[in-house]
């Protein structure tokens, strides 16, 4: 008798789920009796009951697809499809900004380079002359 209980209190939980699915998935204006907030609240209130009054009573009849819904895999005809902007990395003009920039930001960290390495050796051989200079006198 237990299991009977228990089957028939899954049971009523599946209804209930299914009538709830039913109910939020349904367009405002295809319900029938009465809105879908008192729906909702009859089918959660009573589990039972309400669910088999929803399914009877309030559940839209048409099966068929909406008019003016998009449908998957019909696509768009060429036409009347909707313009779609370039990513980044396949627009060749914003590419080749960027390796400008890049070339731009190379050379001029290049050229810093370059001077800081001449004034070390400018002043490298200032050291070296200025030892020079005195181990050359001292000796």
């Amino acid at each position: 008798m237990g299991r009977l209980y228990i089957l028939l209190f899954i049971a009523q939980i599946l209804l209930a789920i299914i009538a709830l699915i039913s109910c939020l998935s349904a367009e405002e204006g295809e319900i029938r009796a009465l809105p879908r907030i008192a729906w909702v609240i009859i089918i959660l209130l009573f589990p039972l009951i309400g669910a088999i009054v929803y399914l009877v009573a309030g559940r839209p009849t048409t099966t068929a697809p909406r008019a003016k819904q998009w449908r998957p895999g019909s696509g768009f005809p060429e036409a009347t499809r909707p313009s779609r902007s370039v990513a980044p990395d396949d627009d060749p003009e914003f590419l080749r900004a960027i390796d400008n920039k890049t070339a731009r930001e190379d050379a001029e960290l290049l050229r810093q380079w370059e001077e800081d390495l001449k004034k070390r050796e400018d002043d490298l051989r200032k050291q070296d002359k200025a030892k020079d200079d005195k181990t050359g006198s001292d000796g």
